[in-house]
C-alpha cells in the first residue's frame, strides 16, 4: 500500500496553511493612540428618505481608511481616506425605505485602528396639503427676520432682524400695519459703546408690554435686553452688556408687572419690573436630570393663570412656573424630545405644545399629568410653535422642512404649509392669525425675508 498521495497532499495544506498565516493581519492590530479624537457630523437641511446627507469627519489620523456602518451593511462602496489635516468628507444616500429617526452609524477607521459613532438624523417627510383651508398673506421685509409679536394696544406687528455673526453691524426693529403686513416705522439700534467694529445692540426676541406702551427686545450678541416705545420705537432704556446671558425670549406680565427673558446657555430666566425697569431676582431652572442642566429657550406666558412655561434645548424637559410667587411649580420630562426650542400653551385644555428641532416633533402634554398625549411627526428643525385658540391649531414652523405645518388639539396635522426658506419663528395674535417669519439664502431669494399671516378659513 502506498502512502505517497496522502502524503503530498498533506504536505500542500500544510504549505497553505503556513502561506496564509505568515500574511493574514491580526484580529487586534495597531490602534490609535489614546490621544485620538476622531468626531464626526452629518449635514443637511432636510434628511429626508431618498435624500443625501454630507458627512465630515476631524480629528483623525491622515492616511486613515473610514468605512460607515448601518448594522452590518457598509454604507460607502469605498473607505474614504483622511486628508494631511485629519478631516474627510464624504456624501451618504439615504434610503428611500429609511425610518425617519436618529440611527446610529458606526464610523470604523483603519490604520490605525479607531471606531466611533455617528448619529444620523433622518427627519420625516411630509407632503405639503391643506393650503386650500387657510388663508394667507406675504410680505418681504427686510434680510435677518427672527421674531415677531403682535400688540393689541398698537394694533401693530412688531418684528426684529439681525444679520450674520459678530460683529453684526446690520439691524432693525419694524413696526408693521398688521393687515397690509407694510412697515410704519424702523429704526437701527444704537451701537455698542466702545466699539471698534460697527456692532449695534442687533436686536432678535422681542415681546409686548401694552400696559406700558413698551417694546422689549433681547440683545443676544451683548448678553442683555433693550425697551423702546411702541409709538415711535425711540428707545426707553438700554440695559448694560451682559445683565442677560444669551438673551433670547423676552414675555411680559402685565398683570403682575413683570418681564421674563431666557437666559439660554445659563439656567435661569431673568426678572425686571415692566414699570421702573429695574432686575428682580431671577428664576433658577433646576434639571430633574441628573448632572444635567435646564437651559431656558422659548416663553410663553398664560397670563388669566399666572403660569409662564419654558423649554429645555439641554434636556428633555418643560417647566411651569408661578409668576406671582417667582417659584418652578413642576418640570416634566418630555421623554422623545431632543433638542427643544418653541413652546405654546392651550388654555382650555391645558396642554403644552413643544416643538424639537432634534426629534422633528410637536409633543402635546397635559400640564396636570405631565404625560404626554401626542408625539406628532411634522417636519426637519421643528423650531418654534404657536397656538391659535380661535381655531385650536398649533402652527410650528419647521426651519429645515421650510414648512409650517398646522396641528389640531388631537394630534392631527390639517395642513402643511410652505413656510419659505428657513421658518424662523411664529406667534399668535388672539385673534385667529398667526405671524410666521422666515430667513433667506440671499438678497435675490424670492422665498426669503418675508412675513406671512395664516388663519384658518371660515365654512
Amino acid at each position: 500500500m502506498s502512502f505517497r498521495p496522502t502524503f503530498r497532499l498533506t504536505s500542500l495544506a500544510a504549505g497553505l496553511l503556513l502561506a496564509v498565516t505568515a500574511t493574514a493581519q491580526p484580529v487586534f492590530d495597531q490602534p490609535a493612540s489614546a490621544t485620538f479624537k476622531g468626531q464626526v457630523v452629518s449635514r443637511g437641511e432636510n434628511v429626508v428618505p431618498g435624500s443625501t446627507a454630507d458627512v465630515t469627519g476631524r480629528g483623525f489620523v491622515p492616511g486613515q481608511q473610514v468605512s460607515l456602518l448601518r448594522g452590518d451593511t457598509v454604507l460607502n462602496s469605498q473607505p474614504v481616506v483622511v486628508d494631511a489635516d485629519g478631516n474627510f468628507k464624504t456624501q451618504l444616500a439615504i434610503p428611500g425605505d429609511a425610518v425617519p429617526g436618529t440611527h446610529p452609524v458606526v464610523v470604523r477607521a483603519s490604520q490605525p485602528a479607531a471606531a466611533t459613532v455617528l448619529k444620523l438624523r433622518v427627519s420625516p417627510q411630509l407632503p405639503l396639503s391643506g393650503q386650500a383651508k387657510f388663508a394667507t398673506q406675504s410680505n418681504k421685509l427686510v434680510p435677518g427676520l427672527y421674531q415677531s409679536a403682535y400688540s393689541a394696544a398698537s394694533n401693530a406687528v412688531f418684528v426684529t432682524s439681525a444679520v450674520g455673526r459678530p460683529p453684526v453691524t446690520q439691524s432693525q426693529l419694524l413696526k408693521l400695519d398688521p393687515k397690509s403686513l407694510k412697515v410704519t416705522k424702523a429704526i437701527t439700534p444704537a451701537q455698542v459703546p466702545g466699539s471698534t467694529n460697527g456692532a449695534v445692540f442687533a436686536v432678535y426676541g422681542v415681546g409686548v408690554d401694552d400696559a406700558n406702551g413698551n417694546v422689549w427686545v433681547s440683545n443676544t450678541r451683548q448678553d442683555t435686553v433693550a425697551v423702546y416705545r411702541q409709538a415711535d420705537l425711540s428707545l426707553v432704556h438700554q440695559f448694560p452688556v451682559g445683565t442677560v446671558p444669551h438673551a433670547r425670549d423676552v414675555v411680559v406680565d402685565s398683570t403682575h408687572g413683570k418681564v421674563f427673558a431666557s437666559a439660554t446657555g445659563e439656567d435661569h430666566l431673568s426678572v425686571f419690573d415692566a414699570k421702573t425697569l429695574k432686575a428682580l431676582e431671577p428664576i433658577t431652572l433646576a434639571s430633574g436630570v441628573d448632572d444635567e442642566k435646564f437651559v431656558p429657550m422659548s416663553l410663553v406666558l398664560d397670563e388669566p393663570s399666572g403660569k409662564l412655561f419654558t423649554v429645555s434645548i439641554g434636556t428633555p424637559e418643560a417647566a411651569v412656573i408661578d409668576v406671582a410667587s417667582g417659584k418652578v411649580d413642576k418640570v416634566i420630562d418630555l421623554g422623545n424630545s431632543i433638542s427643544a426650542s418653541g413652546v405654546a400653551f392651550d388654555a382650555q385644555r391645558n396642554r403644552l405644545y413643544v416643538a424639537s428641532q432634534g426629534t422633528d416633533n410637536l409633543l402635546i402634554v397635559d400640564v396636570a399629568s405631565g404625560k404626554v398625549v401626542h408625539d406628532v411627526p411634522v417636519g426637519a428643525g421643528a423650531l418654534n410653535v404657536a397656538f391659535d385658540a380661535k381655531s385650536g391649531l398649533a402652527y410650528v414652523t419647521n426651519r429645515g422642512a421650510g414648512t409650517v405645518t398646522a396641528v389640531d388639539r388631537d394630534g392631527k396635522v390639517v395642513g402643511n404649509l410652505d413656510g419659505g426658506t428657513f421658518p424662523n419663528h411664529v406667534r399668535a395674535d388672539g385673534k385667529g392669525n398667526v405671524f410666521a417669519v422666515n430667513k433667506s439664502r440671499g438678497a435675490e431669494d424670492p422665498k426669503g425675508d418675508r412675513i406671512t399671516r395664516i388663519s384658518l378659513r371660515q365654512p
